[in-house]
C-alpha cells in the first residue's frame, strides 16, 4: 500500500486579482494539484472575483498537521503569516520581497509601518523554514543577507495569455492616432518613481516631441496622497498630457500595450517587474532605469539606463523611437528574452523544491509562547466584536500600556 502524499496548502494575506502574485498562487495550485497533491489557498482576504477559490485563513487550524507543507508567500506580515507559523505544519517560503518603509513614510504612514513590521517579523522564519525561496536571484540574495541558510530561486514565469484576446476599442479610438505613446504599468506607489516618470516625459515632451503623451496605467485609489502630488507636479510643469487611468481590465490592459510605442520604468524598487515581460511579448521597445531585479529581469534585452537625469533619457527616448530599425532590434532581443524565460520549466522546478523539502528530515521548528492560541482566540473573538458590534468594541477598556 502507498504512503499517502501529505497535502501542500499556500498560505498569503491576500490574492488579488491580476497582479503577479496572484497569478504565481494559482499557477501553482494548478501545478500541484496535477501532481496529486491536494492543495488549497488560504488568506486573510480576497478580491471579491476570487474569494471562491480561497479559504479563510482560520482553517488552517483545523486541518493542520505535522506531515503538511505550508508554502507561504511571504510580502508583509499579516495574521495569516502568524497563524501559520504557530502550527507545526512543516513551512517553506516564496519571498516577494518588501518595499523599504522609507519610500512610504511621507504618503501612506499605515503601509511604511507594514512594510517596517514584516521586514522584521520575516527574520522569525530565517529558522522556521525548511526552504525559502526568491522569485527572482535578487529577492534570493535577500534572503541571504536576512539570514536564511536554505535558499533557491522559483522563477517567475508569467502567464501572458491573457494578453492575446482582443483588446477594448473604447481605449483603441481614444488613444490609437498620431501621438507618440509613453506608457508605464503597475501600481501608482511611491516606489515606482512615478514622479521620475513625469520629469522625463516633460523633457521629451518639450524638448522633443510635443505630439506625445504619458499612460499610468495602474490603481492609484489607495495611494491619494501620493497620487496628488502627481498631478500637482504634471500641473506645475505644464503637462496636459499626462493620463491616470486607474484599474483596467484586461482588455484595456491589452489595448494600452497595443497603443503604445515606448513602455518607460522609472523604478527604485522591483522583485521582478511582471509588466517589463507582458511589454517584451507585446513587443513594445523598453527602457528601464537599472535598480533591483530590473536588469536580472530584462536579460540582456531592451534598454537601461542608470541617471534619471530627464534630459540624458529623453534624448535616449527620442533615439529609440526616431529610428525603426533599432526599434525592431531591440524588439527583437526582447522576444529572445521572453523565450528564454518561457524555456524554464516551472511546474518541474516547484515539484522538485516540494519533493526535496517533504524527502528530508524536518528543520523548520515553530517557537511560539505557551499561550500563544489562547491570545489567538482572544484576538479573534475582538475581532468579531469589532466588526458586527462596533459600538460594544468602541465601550471597552484600553489595553494598559
Amino acid at each position: 500500500m502507498s504512503r499517502r502524499r501529505p497535502p501542500v496548502h499556500q498560505v498569503l494575506a491576500t490574492l488579488g486579482y491580476g497582479d503577479a502574485i496572484g497569478h504565481e498562487v494559482l499557477g501553482i495550485q494548478r501545478a500541484l494539484r496535477t501532481a496529486g497533491f491536494e492543495s488549497d489557498i488560504f488568506v486573510e482576504t480576497a478580491d471579491p472575483r476570487l474569494e471562491h477559490l480561497t479559504r479563510d485563513y482560520r482553517e488552517l487550524v483545523d486541518i493542520s498537521h505535522p506531515d503538511n507543507l505550508l508554502l507561504h508567500h511571504f510580502s508583509i506580515g499579516s495574521k495569516a503569516s502568524r497563524t501559520a507559523y504557530a502550527l507545526p505544519d512543516r513551512m517553506a517560503l516564496i519571498y516577494h520581497n518588501i518595499t523599504p518603509p522609507e519610500y512610504f513614510a511621507a504618503v501612506h504612514r499605515t503601509l511604511a509601518r507594514q512594510c517596517f513590521r514584516g521586514r522584521r517579523e520575516l527574520h522569525a522564519y530565517a529558522e522556521r523554514c525548511e526552504m525559502a525561496l526568491g522569485d527572482s536571484e535578487f529577492n534570493r540574495e535577500d534572503l541571504v543577507s536576512l539570514g536564511f541558510p536554505r535558499t533557491a530561486v522559483l522563477p517567475v514565469i508569467p502567464d501572458l495569455t491573457h494578453l492575446d484576446e482582443p483588446a477594448d476599442w473604447h481605449v483603441a479610438q481614444q488613444f490609437d492616432d498620431e501621438w507618440t505613446n509613453i506608457l508605464f504599468v503597475g501600481r501608482v506607489i511611491a516606489n515606482k518613481k512615478i514622479e521620475d516618470l513625469i520629469r522625463i516625459f516633460h523633457a521629451y515632451h518639450t524638448r522633443f516631441n510635443p505630439r506625445s503623451r504619458l499612460i499610468i496605467a495602474g490603481v492609484f485609489s489607495v495611494f491619494e496622497r501620493y497620487y496628488a502630488a502627481l498631478n500637482h507636479l504634471a500641473s506645475r510643469l505644464g503637462l496636459s498630457h499626462v493620463h491616470f487611468t486607474g484599474q483596467i481590465s484586461d482588455s484595456e490592459l491589452i489595448a494600452y500595450y497595443e497603443v503604445a510605442d515606448l513602455f518607460l520604468c522609472a523604478s527604485e524598487h522591483e522583485g521582478f517587474c511582471v509588466p517589463l515581460i507582458e511589454a517584451f511579448h507585446k513587443q513594445i521597445p523598453v527602457m528601464a532605469y537599472a535598480a533591483t531585479a530590473v536588469p536580472a529581469t530584462m536579460d540582456g534585452a531592451g534598454v537601461l539606463f542608470d541617471t534619471k537625469d530627464p534630459l540624458h533619457v529623453a534624448m535616449l527616448m527620442d533615439g529609440v523611437l526616431s529610428d525603426t530599425f533599432l526599434q525592431d532590434a531591440i524588439v527583437d532581443g526582447q522576444l529572445d528574452a521572453v523565450d528564454r524565460l518561457n524555456a524554464k520549466d516551472f511546474d518541474r522546478t516547484l515539484l522538485g523544491f516540494v519533493e526535496q523539502i517533504l524527502n528530508t528530515p524536518r528543520q523548520g521548528v515553530a517557537r511560539v509562547a505557551f499561550d500563544f492560541w489562547e491570545q489567538f482566540d482572544r484576538l479573534e473573538q475582538l475581532e468579531e466584536i469589532r466588526r458586527y458590534r462596533p459600538s460594544a468594541f468602541m465601550e471597552l477598556p484600553e489595553e494598559p500600556r
